[in-house]
This record gives structure tokens, sequence and C-alpha cells, in this order.
């Protein structure tokens, strides 16, 4: 195993341990920062930064929301858009391609 392939700490009373500087830095943590662990399929043990996001906030970060903002910004850089001078005349070109669609 190499050297930088891997990271030892030691179990201190009441649980603690001392995350080595190279992994925080890794893990792009510091003091006050959440760590989570997880078992993951396999049966490992994942060390992960915890991200907290608020519940009302979590289905922005679901994957199949990300993967619409990814296709939406590919439509924008490519000018893809169209723009409207209110609601009632963006609501009437959709519903318009709706009909032209059924």
């Amino acid at each position: 195993m190499e050297k930088e392939s891997y990271y030892k700490t030691r179990l201190r009373s009441k649980g603690q341990i001392t995350i080595p500087r190279m992994l925080r830095e890794k893990l792009g943590i510091g003091e006050g920062d959440d760590v989570v662990f997880y078992e993951n399929e396999q049966g490992q043990f994942v060390v992960e930064a915890g991200r907290i996001i608020p519940p009302d906030q979590a289905w922005f970060w679901t994957e199949r929301w990300q993967k619409m903002e990814r296709e939406v910004q590919v439509e924008l850089e490519a000018g893809r858009v169209n723009q409207f001078e209110d609601v009632e005349t963006a609501i009437s070109a959709l519903n318009a391609a709706a009909d032209a669609e059924d």
C-alpha cells in the first residue's frame, strides 16, 4: 500500500479521533465542520464532509433535479431561450406549444 493512500489515527477516550491534516485538507473541512461516516454497499466505511442542506431545499440537490439544471444550462449557453414581456404571454406560448404537440 502506498504511503499516501491511507491515513492512521488512534481512538481516544470518549470515542474521539484526530483526523490527519492531509485528510482534512482533502475533505475541505476545518474546526466546527460536520463529518459524516457511513457504510457503503461494499461494506466499506466512508468519511465525507457533512454538508447540511435545509430540509425545505433538499429537492434541489436530488440527482434528478441536478440533471435538469445541467440540461437547462446547456440550453441557455446555446441561446435556445425565449423571453416574454409578461407572464400571460409566456403562458400563451406554453399552451400553444402543448397544443402543437397534441
